[in-house]
C-alpha cells in the first residue's frame, strides 16, 4: 500500500485523535493578531512580536506581510511597529458581542447570586467603556445598563479603566474640568488621577453616588496580556445595599470575576 502523503504544516489531529485539526502556519499568525491587538495602541516590531510568540523572525516576518496585504495588520514606516489593521476592526465590528456574554454569563449570574446585587460586564472602546452583558437579582428591581456608555470619571466602571491606562491617555480622554452630576462627582482632573493611582495599588475602583446619588459600586479590569484593560467587571446596587462599608466584601469579589473572563477570553 502506497503511504500517504502528511503535510508537515498541519498538526498531528484529526477524527481519529478526537483532537480539532490545526494548520501550524494559520496557528502562528492568528497568534501574532492575538499579540498586535494586546500591545496595541503603541504596537511592536517585528523582532518583539517573533519573540513573544516564539517563532523565528523570518518565519513572523513572512506571516505579517501576509496579514498586512489582507488589511488585518499595519506597519507604521516610521517606527516599524505593527498594529491592528481596519480590516481586522470592521470584521471585529461586525461580530458583535454575543458570543463573550454568552462565554461569561455564567460569571455573572453566580456573582450577583453570591452578593445578592447586580453584576455587570462592559467592554473597552476608543472613548470608554460599555456595558454588553448583566445579571440582576430576580426579586430586584433595577435599571438596565446593557448598551449604555458611562461618564469615565464618575463610576466604578469607568475609573476601573482609566486606572490602567497610561496616565497621559487617561487625561487625555477627559475633560478639564469634569462634569458635575452629584454632590460626590470628582469635578478636578489631578484629583482624579491621585485616586487613579490608588485604585491601581488596591486593584479595584469604587463609585458612592457619583453619577447617581443613589447607586453605589465597586469594580475590576479585565486585563489584556500587555495588562491593558479590556473590559471591566462590576457589581453595584443601591446605597441601602451597597454601602461604603461592603466596598471592602465587594472589591475581591470584582477582582477574582475579572480575573475568571481574562482566563475565559485568552486562555
Amino acid at each position: 500500500m502506497t503511504p500517504v502523503a502528511t503535510d508537515p504544516d498541519v498538526a498531528e489531529a484529526g477524527p481519529d485523535t478526537g483532537l480539532p485539526s490545526r494548520v501550524q502556519s494559520v496557528d502562528r499568525a492568528l497568534r501574532l493578531l492575538e499579540v498586535v491587538a494586546a500591545t496595541a495602541p503603541r504596537g511592536e516590531t517585528v523582532t518583539s512580536l517573533a519573540a513573544r510568540c516564539e517563532i523565528n523572525r523570518a518565519t513572523a516576518w513572512r506571516l505579517l506581510g501576509t496579514l498586512e496585504a489582507r488589511g488585518l495588520v499595519e506597519r507604521d514606516p516610521t517606527t516599524n511597529r505593527y498594529r491592528i489593521g481596519l480590516a481586522m476592526i470592521r470584521m471585529s465590528a461586525s461580530a458583535g458581542y454575543d458570543g463573550l456574554v454568552r462565554r461569561t454569563r455564567h460569571i455573572l449570574e453566580r456573582v450577583s447570586e453570591v452578593t445578592g446585587e447586580t453584576a455587570d460586564l462592559a467592554v473597552a472602546g476608543h472613548h470608554g467603556v460599555t456595558y454588553v452583558g448583566e445579571v440582576a437579582p430576580p426579586a430586584v428591581m433595577a435599571i438596565n445598563w446593557v448598551a449604555r456608555e458611562v461618564p469615565l470619571h464618575a463610576t466604578s466602571t469607568g475609573k476601573a479603566f482609566l486606572a490602567w491606562l497610561p496616565p497621559d491617555e487617561a487625561r487625555a480622554m477627559l475633560d478639564d474640568p469634569l462634569p458635575r452630576f452629584t454632590d460626590t462627582t470628582i469635578t478636578a482632573l489631578d484629583v482624579l488621577m491621585d485616586e487613579l493611582a490608588l485604585i491601581r495599588e488596591r486593584g479595584y475602583a469604587e463609585c458612592a453616588g457619583e453619577l447617581e446619588p443613589a447607586l453605589y459600586g465597586v469594580s475590576a479590569p479585565i486585563l489584556n496580556l500587555d495588562d491593558r484593560p479590556l473590559g471591566v467587571f462590576s457589581v453595584w446596587g443601591p446605597v441601602g445595599r451597597v454601602p461604603v462599608s461592603r466596598f471592602a466584601e465587594l472589591g475581591p469579589l470584582v477582582v477574582e470575576a475579572a480575573a475568571e473572563v481574562r482566563a475565559a477570553l485568552l486562555g
